[in-house]
């Protein structure tokens, strides 16, 4: 298949695998859908959550000839699967004594994020499954990144690699619809920076479409 899911670190897949097997254990409940699933629960399909820096202006409007833009892993995030459902994710962190459980979560994502995996296992090209966070803008992206072999917790976006918004999506930026970094990328950086500072965003042309796929691979436990 075309989309690599890379694997995750182990201690962080352990401590997801402790907090499903003994939740008293954590400091945050599950969620009212962990609580009512009858059944093993496993936690897969995990993803590298990166966010974009609040960097300076030349930054944010990185263009193709431009500087890349800074980002930076904040942790690993699993889906956690009843069978064949998803019922809740895990997000895990890196503390001084290594990867941890941080907590599990429900919410729109978690729909969305499935949905934009399908639709990039349909794709033509390879590409590694990464998130991109931008919290200034409350935007969660899949990022696409075209380096197959590069380690999932290091790197910046390329300008050829994809961003695919998730739902819910900031206002005038459409969820589902996949850019290339460098014709979205600099339309983020101008909704970060004054109006007064910069002139209005440019329009986006969206990258190849992204059809339909079989149902998501699986990684083992």
């Amino acid at each position: 298949m075309p989309l690599h899911v890379p694997p995750a670190p182990a201690p962080a897949l352990r401590s997801v695998l402790a907090a499903l097997g003994s939740p008293t254990a954590v400091r945050d409940g599950r969620t009212p859908a962990l609580q009512s699933v009858q059944g093993p629960l496993s936690p897969e399909l995990p993803l590298p959550v990166h966010v974009l820096d609040h960097v300076n202006q030349e930054d944010r409007t990185t263009t193709p000839g431009g500087g890349a833009p800074r980002t930076r892993l904040t942790g690993w995030r699993f889906l956690i699967r009843s069978g064949e459902r998803t019922v809740a994710a895990a997000d895990t962190v890196l503390t001084a004594d290594g990867w941890t459980f941080s907590r599990f979560f429900e919410g729109p994502y978690l729909p969305s994020t499935e949905r934009a995996l399908r639709q990039a296992e349909g794709l033509t090209t390879s590409y590694q499954a990464r998130l991109l966070s931008i919290p200034e803008l409350y935007m969660l992206t899949l990022w696409l990144h075209g380096d197959m072999e590069a380690d999932p917790g290091a790197g910046a976006p390329a300008p050829a690699d994809i961003l695919v918004p998730l739902a819910p999506a900031p206002p005038g930026i459409a969820a589902h619809r996949p850019h290339r970094v460098a014709e979205l990328l600099p339309v983020i950086g101008l909704r970060l920076t004054p109006a007064s500072v910069l002139p209005p965003a440019p329009p986006l042309a969206p990258a190849p479409p992204l059809t339909p796929a079989p149902p998501l691979l699986r990684t083992p436990a």
